[in-house]
């Protein structure tokens, strides 16, 4: 999930890669990690989309299709509800970070459930 983040990723797909029903999966997947697939999932691309508004100038609707999202609707929705704030004012207010990526997603990690103020 980390590394194609990006792709259309759905629970049963994941679910045969980990030889398990989808019911099984997903209560696993949350035991394990606090948050269903599908908020993980979510949690790393709007993650990976605010690296890209911080640190490019590429459009808003660009990175929400290249992180995953089929709609700007659907990612600015699920941006605001994770960061607090809308992805233009974000990247508005975001001061870029000249550190390894390692500690970037340290920082701005969003705790599983919990929102974060990112930038």
């Amino acid at each position: 999930m980390d590394r194609d983040f990006a792709k259309p990723l759905d629970v049963p797909a994941l679910a045969r890669v980990a030889l398990m029903s989808p019911a099984h999966f997903s209560r696993r997947f949350r035991d394990a990690f606090g948050e269903t697939p599908h908020r993980y999932l979510q949690r790393r691309r709007i993650e990976r989309a605010c690296a890209m508004l911080r640190d490019s100038g590429e459009p808003v609707t660009r990175i929400a299709l290249a992180v995953g999202f089929e709609s700007l609707g659907t990612f600015s929705r699920t941006f605001t509800a994770v960061v607090g704030r809308s992805p233009s004012r974000f990247r508005a207010e975001a001061v870029p970070l000249r550190v390894p990526v390692c500690f970037v997603k340290s920082w701005t990690r969003t705790p599983a459930g919990g929102k974060r103020s990112f930038g």
